[in-house]
């Protein structure tokens, strides 16, 4: 993380805005402004400024540049009104800071707060602390590798607000929630740190500062949106419909029923036509079924020729490889990343001269990525290096017959910093993934990618940042649910889950691979059943034949609830509901739905309940409001919410999950497609008979 190697006093200020009275005044000074008090005071450091507001809602705000002349003793103020019937409007001014604070009072549902503070002085800091009070939880923020729900308790340390590698900050939108039904909404194009439970114990800080990864501006601006409403979702409803661009359309359908099966966590960079073949066959001889089979690291002669290797010993015919796996039922899909290392001279002298790799304010190109440490990055914010790339995919896919491709890295981190790139400055440097995405999405919806901002609009998955195999909120099993929740707060609803099981690594080691245990596989299975997409790597038959049959039974179980899936994306497309939200979207009053951190819902119909606790047979699951089918015994038992169920038996071959009764009715007068199917028997036997011994027990 990048830490400032100054520290100034905070100043603060407490949130909530009204009217405002007078002109040239004298600090500290107090008034009325709507039904709150805004008060203005001052140091030797800076000006900080108080607003009080009858909810409680604390917000410290400071503008802060060490011996400042904003806090000249012989200064004189200026506090302006500039209200209207419809907002309450104060101005504040002084010397190059201008600080204007608007409230909407057209409803008295809800209560929009904008503020705008700029200020043309080298070296100040603006910042804005909202308090994480007692009894308030708070979603949303970054995607991160230790993934909590909520999200009140994280810390982050004084670190750039912007897409990473560094923590997997993957997904960087700007935006909170809080149970109280507030947001948090930061403009994107902000020079943007957070600091959380850090230099301020208790609070959520937003700054804006013109340092590195941020190019030099010739002013420092913080504009932020503060959204009050009766609850959570209608609050996230009017934030995505303010400041969200919703999807356009959804992704390929057959990756959303069908597994992706991908090379990665099984082999590695030991990839060849042998194996791929053989990998095609033992997923058919063991009757699963497929959308496409992706081959993974490391098919290239050297990393970024986009060039098969085709040696005797990697793919010595491509083309005759690709239509075979079609003429098995398979679509091709390939890893592409956008680095070239030194080493491979031929492609990197090209990209060299001809100025497609990104460059830091020094002219510098050098990057390291994990596979390269000496590699340039293609700047995809160059109109002729985006070019340039996608031609050489486009005439990849024809000479070696690929349908689609998988998209790794992404982050504008990969960049050198301060990056140089085309556009406006202000939206530097995560104006490279913005272009990123957008390049490669001209691919199809059947792509995906791993990062985004300002990208909720394409109409392609999201693939999280791979997960490690393990049971722990260090980036494992429970993080599969925290990160779905929270891709989904931030208008990324089209998520592909990481690999079944994780990745395997050792130690953080890419080429060695530890398999998870039978029981953490099947979990991790059960836990994405009813997430948007499937992806195996490691397969079910590295264990047991009731590793394989619990295995084809959730898989096929996932894909007869696909039209579900495609339902609730469908939804994300027209009004930007999320496609799995937390529990509380159903019940957005209720305190205890606040914290359920290990279940998630499918649209608004399926209440899922996986097992993410090493060894437990039973848990305790939260049916929120509205009235639940029990669809995972057959029996069908009828629950009203918002109510508990203790100890619910779910030994290994058990998914617990719930169906709302309405959808339930309507699957039932249908094809019955969405009911267990026969497949579903044995295991619902075997879990009946675990039930029944416990209970006699």
């Amino acid at each position: 993380m990048w830490v400032s190697s100054m520290w100034w006093p905070v100043l603060f200020l407490c949130a909530a805005f009204g009217a405002v009275f007078g002109n040239e005044v004298t600090l500290p000074v107090s008034v009325k402004f709507g039904d709150g008090l805004l008060s203005f005071s001052k140091n030797t450091n800076g000006l900080f400024y108080t607003i009080n507001e009858q909810d409680g809602l604390t917000v410290e705000n400071s503008i802060s540049t060490g011996e400042s002349n904003v806090a000249r003793n012989n200064q004189e103020y200026t506090l302006t009104e500039c209200s209207t019937n419809e907002e309450a409007c104060v101005e504040f001014i002084i010397n190059d800071v201008n600080v204007i604070l608007k409230k909407d009072l057209s409803n008295r549902a809800s209560s929009v707060s904008h503020v705008v503070v700029n200020s043309s002085t080298d070296g100040v800091r603006i910042g804005a602390c909202v308090e994480l009070g007692d009894g308030v939880d708070w979603f949303g923020g970054p995607e991160a590798k230790y993934q909590l729900w909520p999200v009140q308790d994280a810390q982050w340390n004084y670190t750039a607000y912007y897409t990473k590698e560094d923590d997997a900050v993957a997904i960087a939108e700007p935006y909170w929630l809080s149970s109280q039904g507030t947001y948090l909404y930061v403009n994107p194009a902000t020079s943007m740190f957070i600091d959380q439970n850090y230099l301020n114990e208790g609070s959520l800080c937003i700054y804006a500062e013109n340092v590195t990864p941020y190019r030099e501006r010739n002013y420092t601006s913080l504009e932020y949106w503060i959204g009050r409403y009766e609850d959570p979702r209608t609050a996230h409803e009017a934030a995505v419909e303010e400041f969200f661009a919703k999807p356009t359309d959804v992704p390929d359908e057959r990756m959303i029923a069908q597994p992706v099966w991908s090379t990665w966590a099984r082999y590695k960079i030991y990839v060849n036509d042998t194996i791929v073949r053989q990998y095609a066959q033992e997923i058919l001889d063991n009757g699963f079924n497929h959308s496409q089979l992706e081959i993974d690291d490391f098919w290239e002669t050297c990393y970024g020729s986009l060039t098969f290797n085709t040696s005797d010993e990697k793919f010595p015919d491509i083309k005759g490889l690709t239509d075979d796996l079609h003429d098995l039922g398979f679509r091709v899909t390939l890893w592409v990343h956008p680095f070239i290392n030194v080493d491979c001279t031929e492609y990197y002298s090209i990209a060299e001269s001809a100025g497609y790799f990104a460059k830091d304010v020094n002219g510098t190109i050098l990057t390291t990525w994990w596979q390269g440490e000496n590699a340039s990055v293609i700047d995809f914010t160059n109109e002729a290096a985006v070019e340039w790339f996608t031609s050489r995919l486009t005439a990849l896919q024809a000479s070696a017959g690929i349908d689609s491709f998988k998209f790794d890295a992404g982050e504008a981190s990969w960049a050198p910093e301060p990056a140089v790139l085309t556009g406006n400055v202000e939206e530097s440097p995560s104006i490279y993934t913005y272009q990123f995405a957008r390049a490669l999405a001209t691919f199809g919806n059947g792509i995906e990618v791993r990062t985004g901002w300002q990208t909720q609009d394409l109409a392609i998955f999201v693939r999280m940042l791979d997960k490690d195999t393990s049971w722990t909120f260090e980036n494992g099993l429970p993080t599969l649910i925290t990160t779905l929740l929270v891709m989904n707060l931030a208008g990324y609803g089209f998520v592909l889950p990481d690999m079944v099981g994780g990745n395997g690594y050792i130690d953080g080691v890419l080429v060695s691979t530890q398999y998870p245990s039978k029981e953490l596989f099947i979990r991790w299975l059960q836990a994405n059943t009813f997430m948007p997409s499937i992806q195996y790597s490691f397969v079910p038959w590295d264990y047991d034949n009731e590793t394989v049959e619990i295995c084809r039974t959730y898989t096929e179980l996932h894909e007869a609830y696909a039209p579900t899936i495609i339902e609730a994306m469908n939804a994300l497309v027209a009004n930007g509901t999320p496609v799995n939200p937390p529990v509380w979207w159903l019940d957005p009053t209720n305190s205890e739905a606040y914290n359920i951190s290990d279940e998630y819902l499918l649209g608004e119909v399926i209440l899922v309940a996986p097992v993410v606790v090493e060894g437990a047979v039973t848990r305790d699951i939260f049916l929120p409001n509205g009235t639940w089918r029990d669809a995972t015994y057959g029996t069908y038992d009828i629950y009203e919410g918002p109510t508990w169920i203790y100890d619910y038996p779910a030994p290994l071959e058990v998914l617990p999950y719930f169906v709302e009764s309405s959808y339930w009715e309507t699957l039932s007068a249908g094809s019955g497609a969405f009911l267990p199917s026969s497949s579903l028997t044995a295991i619902y036997t075997s879990a009946i008979l675990a039930l029944l011994i416990q209970l006699f027990n």
